[in-house]
Formats: structure tokens, sequence, C-alpha cells
């Protein structure tokens, strides 16, 4: 028979960590007040001592993801930077797939939430990028990583050497004639590079970087980047 976990003192930190373990476990259908407890080993009235209900709960556990990931300097190169932050997005997310949908929905953003967002803006301006261009550029780059990371975690397959395996499968269920095309890529590169999805991350993220260079002003100084004050003189 197993022990029944010991009881430490609840605090909300170690609440919203349970409640990232439970949803790393078992996804948000399986984060519940009643799993959470579970976790913790009490009573889920004591839960909700700490927090509010599940609106409060996500909203910490979204900040806890947030607070994982690397922040970019705004005294570093933008390229070098942003890359770096990307990765580190990626690399969380797959630590917490369930996190992926979430990341942009709660209205009630946290500190590190905050924090990571302004430490991107200000990178964005540092380089040179007017308001407008910074807007695009981190709606750009988070489309990209979050949507990466999403299709990343659905693929039927991890790492190169499961590839092969569950591309013959599938196309053992569909006429070859029919689909020439599809057939030439898995045979001709799928097959015989090692590929790797996960490669094609580095690759997407230089063109975008790449294309938001080829928009920053040809005289930099030009740009005002100090924060607009929001009363008048």
């Amino acid at each position: 028979m197993d022990e029944p976990k010991q009881r430490a003192r609840l605090s909300r930190e170690r609440v919203l960590q349970a409640a990232v373990e439970v949803a790393d476990a078992g996804g948000l259908a399986g984060l519940t007040i009643r799993s959470l407890a579970q976790e913790l080993g009490a009573k889920p009235m004591s839960v909700y001592y700490h927090v509010a209900g599940k609106d409060e709960i996500l909203d910490g556990i979204i900040d806890h993801v947030f607070s994982q990931i690397e922040l970019p300097s705004a005294d570093g190169d933008w390229r070098t930077e942003l890359r770096r932050r990307a990765a580190s997005a990626r690399d969380v997310l797959r630590r917490h797939r369930w996190a992926i949908s979430l990341m942009e929905s709660r209205t009630s953003p946290g500190p590190a939430t905050l924090r990571h967002h302004d430490a991107v803006i200000a990178t964005l301006r540092a380089a040179g990028f007017s308001l407008e261009m910074t807007a695009h550029a981190y709606a750009l780059i988070d489309s990209y990583t979050y949507g990466f990371a999403l299709q990343e975690a659905a693929l039927p397959f991890e790492g190169p050497d499961t590839v092969a395996d569950v591309a013959e499968s599938i196309m053992a269920d569909f006429d070859a004639e029919a689909y020439p095309h599809l057939v030439e890529l898995a045979t001709g590169y799928y097959f015989k590079t090692s590929y790797d999805f996960g490669d094609e991350f580095d690759f997407g993220l230089n063109l975008i970087l790449d294309g938001l260079s080829a928009a920053l002003p040809a005289d930099r100084s030009s740009v005002e980047v100090v924060p607009e004050s929001t009363t008048s003189a």
C-alpha cells in the first residue's frame, strides 16, 4: 500500500508548482481543484485558501511558464538575443505542451509575463524598429514560435529515428501513383537524410530575422527608441 504524501505547509507558490506538475502529467483537462488537492495531499478547501479558482490557477501557471523563458537583452545584438529567446521559448513549450494555447490568452498577466513582453519590446526598439515595426516583428516571431511548437507537439513521430517508420506506415495505406510528389519528397529526401523536423525551426526563424533586418531603416539613428511619455511637458 502506498504511503500517504507528507503534508507540508501550503503556499500559493507550492499550489501553482503542483498545478504545473498536474498539467504536465495529464494536460489541462486533468487539472481540477480535486486533482490539485490530491497532488498536494490536501483538502480542496485548503487549495481555495491560496487561489480563488481555476482562472487564478491558469494565470499563475502561465506566468510560471513565462518565467522559465530566457529574456533577451536590449544591450546585445538583437538577432542573437531574439534567436536565443525564441529557442528558449520552444524548449519551455516542449516541456509544458499544455501551455501553447494559453500563452497569450490570459487577461490578468503576472509580473514574469509583463517583464518578458517588456524585454522583447525593448530589444526590438533598441535595434531601431519603429513602434509599428516592433508590433509587426513581435507578432511575427511569436506566431512562428508558438505555431512551430504546436505543430511539433502534434507530430506522430519524434526525432529522425522514427520518421521513416511512421512515414512508411502512412504511405502503405495510399496509392503511391496518385500522390507522386509526396512520395518523391519522402523517398528522395526524408528517408535519405535522417530528416529531423526540429531542424526546420532555425531555418524558418533565420528567414524571419533576415526579413526583419531588411525592414530596418538605413539610418537607425533616425529612429527614436526612448519610451514615449504619456503626459505633455
